[in-house]
C-alpha cells in the first residue's frame, strides 16, 4: 500500500552503475542481441583483451538472476556521476555487502575464493572492484555515453510529462506489462521477491535502464526507497546508423577536416582508424582531434594501448543543427 508521502516521493534517477550492471550481464551472456548488435561487436574484444571477463565485474554480475544489492546505491539525485555511485559503493557497510554475498551465493550455488576475499574483507577489496569498473566504463560506456544518456533523459522527459498530465499512478501502471497500480497499491505481477511497504525505505525510485531485457529488475535496501529499473523508451534506436551530411555552414566554421572527423566518428574509433577511412595522415587527424577535444566536440577513452575518440552530446547537436 503506497501512501500520499510515498506517491509524493517517487522519481525518477538516470544511474550509470544500473548500466553497467546490465551491460556486463548481456556481455557476459554470450547472446547474439540484435537490438545491441554493433555495440557488442566493437566492445566484446576490448573487455575480453582487457581480462574484465573473468574478473570482478563477471563473479559479480552472473547473466541472470541476483546480482549484490550494494552495486545499486540509491541515487542522491537525478543524474549522479558514476564517481559519486562508486563512492557510495565503496563505502557499503560491510554487513551489507556481506548480507548480499550469502544471498548471491544462495542462488548461484556458492562463491567463489574472489568473492570470499570480499566477504572476509569488504574494506580492502571495494577499492579494488571500483577500479575495474573504472576500467570497465572506461571501455565500455564512455565512448557511447552521450548517446546512452541522450536516450534515458528522453524516457525521464517523457514519463515526467505523463505524470504531469495523468499522475503518478497511471504512469506507474503503465510502465511495464507485469506493473499494476490500483487502490494505492502497486503490484509485481509473478514477482519472485517481496517489495512490502513495510519492509522498504519510503517513496519509489525508478531508474531507466539502455541494457536492460524486456524485464524488470528491484533493489529493496531499507532505510533507501526500493528502486525498479526498466528498459528505456527508445533502446531500439540507440545503435541505429545516422546519416550526416555535412553542411556548407558546418564546414565553414569547423572545417572541412574536423567536420569530416566528427562525421566518421558515428561510431568511436582510434586516430589510426580514422587515417585509414578518411585519408588524412594520422598526425593531421591527431593534430584536429586535439582541436576538437579543447573545444568539447570530442572525448578521449583509454582502451589498452590505444586511444577511442568519440563525438560529445555538443558534436551530435551541431551535426543535426548543420
Amino acid at each position: 500500500m503506497f501512501s500520499a508521502r510515498d506517491v509524493a516521493q517517487v522519481r525518477f534517477a538516470v544511474s550509470p552503475m544500473w548500466q553497467v550492471g546490465a551491460s556486463v550481464r548481456l556481455l557476459a551472456s554470450g547472446a547474439v542481441d540484435p537490438l545491441h548488435g554493433r555495440w557488442l561487436e566493437q566492445v566484446r574484444p576490448r573487455v575480453a583483451a582487457a581480462g574484465l571477463d573473468k574478473g570482478w565485474l563477471a563473479e559479480l554480475f552472473p547473466p541472470t538472476g541476483y546480482a549484490p544489492d550494494f552495486l545499486n546505491p540509491a541515487p542522491t539525485g537525478p543524474a549522479p556521476t558514476l564517481t559519486e555511485e562508486l563512492s557510495a559503493v565503496v563505502a557499503a557497510p560491510a554487513d551489507r555487502v556481506r548480507k548480499d554475498l550469502d544471498h548471491l551465493g544462495h542462488h548461484q550455488g556458492g562463491i567463489g575464493p574472489r568473492l570470499r576475499s570480499l566477504h572476509a574483507d569488504p574494506r580492502t577489496q571495494l577499492p579494488r572492484i571500483a577500479k575495474e569498473i573504472e576500467t570497465y566504463w572506461e571501455l565500455a560506456l564512455a565512448p557511447y555515453w552521450a548517446r546512452i544518456r541522450t536516450v534515458l533523459e528522453a524516457d525521464v522527459l517523457h514519463r515526467a510529462r505523463r505524470v504531469s498530465h495523468y499522475g503518478a499512478g497511471h504512469v506507474l501502471d503503465e510502465l511495464h506489462p507485469r506493473l499494476s497500480w490500483n487502490d494505492d497499491v502497486l503490484r509485481l505481477i509473478r514477482w519472485p521477491r517481496s517489495l512490502s511497504r513495510e519492509s522498504a525505505g519510503a517513496g519509489l525510485l525508478l531508474v531507466p535502464s539502455a541494457f536492460k531485457g524486456p524485464g524488470l529488475s528491484t533493489r529493496v535496501a531499507p532505510p533507501d526507497p526500493p528502486q525498479l529499473a526498466y528498459r528505456a523508451r527508445g533502446t531500439g534506436t540507440l545503435w541505429v546508423r545516422r546519416t550526416v551530411t555535412s553542411s556548407a555552414a558546418t564546414i565553414a566554421v569547423l572545417g572541412r577536416a574536423r567536420t569530416l572527423l566528427l562525421t566518421e566518428l558515428e561510431t568511436p574509433a582510434t586516430t589510426t582508424e580514422l587515417a585509414q577511412r578518411t585519408g588524412m595522415s594520422r598526425a593531421g587527424v591527431s593534430q584536429n582531434l586535439t582541436a576538437l577535444r579543447d573545444a568539447g566536440f570530442v572525448t578521449a577513452h583509454r582502451a589498452g594501448r590505444s586511444v577511442l575518440y568519440a563525438r560529445t552530446s555538443v558534436a551530435e547537436s551541431v551535426l543535426a543543427a548543420g
